[in-house]
């Protein structure tokens, strides 16, 4: 999806325009935040974001997933597999998978730690754990209450931060920012950029711990 232009510039006539269909938006989906979803029986860590588009999750999961293993842990990846046709509950295989059917992000995370590929979340944890999981690493799908979350990690770009703020259509957010931050257990900001400061500035994200990463590194700050 090609985001429009408006969403990261300054008020706009078109966001105000969509503002009836950003509220509506954004009622359905604070409400379906609050759904219960599946006990997976072991720990499950969602690395998700704020808004539509690419923040720098992947690499994110691949930093956990290495701290993890050092850990002594065995992390299995969750995802829908967005872009792919399989619907799964499918292991991904990089031997016979291709991006067309497991999609691009969980193919190439598939070189380097078990991947689950499965469109409902929940279905796709019994394979999860018949893979030896000890930890699911849910990649994105932080909005989607299918699956309880033991830590919900939030990744933001420093440099293009959450845009002008607004629920979709009229800017990038999935949901409403307070409940979404509510349920944020830490905040990764990816890269030097200043545009993610006001997040993790605000009131609600105050008391909640940050982290930066880079070079695929992840050190912590206010923990």
């Amino acid at each position: 999806m090609r985001e429009p232009g408006f969403w990261h510039g300054p008020a706009s006539l078109n966001a105000h325009l969509l503002k009836p269909l950003a509220a509506l938006y954004g009622a359905i989906a604070a409400k379906r935040l609050r759904r219960k979803g599946l006990n997976a029986g072991i720990p499950v860590l969602c690395v998700g974001n704020y808004h539509v588009g690419g923040a720098g999750k992947t690499p994110t999961v691949l930093a956990l997933a290495k701290l993890l293993r050092e850990l002594g842990e065995t992390p299995v990846v969750l995802s829908r597999g967005y872009g792919g046709k399989l619907r799964g509950p499918v292991k991904v295989d990089p031997s016979r998978h291709a991006a067309s059917d497991v999609g691009d992000e969980p193919l190439m995370l598939a070189g380097t730690l078990p991947v689950v590929v499965s469109r409902k979340r929940a279905e796709g944890v019994p394979l999860a754990r018949a893979h030896g999981a000890t930890v699911i690493l849910m990649d994105d799908g932080f909005q989607s209450p299918a699956v309880v979350k033991d830590a919900s990690l939030i990744v933001i770009d420093s440099e293009r931060g959450l845009g002008n703020g607004r629920v979709f259509p009229a800017g990038p957010l999935r949901a409403p920012l307070r409940p979404q931050l509510a349920r944020t257990d830490a905040l990764i900001i990816v890269g030097n950029g200043g545009a993610a400061a006001p997040v993790a500035a605000s009131d609600f994200a105050s008391a909640t711990p940050s982290m930066t990463m880079r070079d695929a590194s992840l050190t912590t700050a206010g923990l």
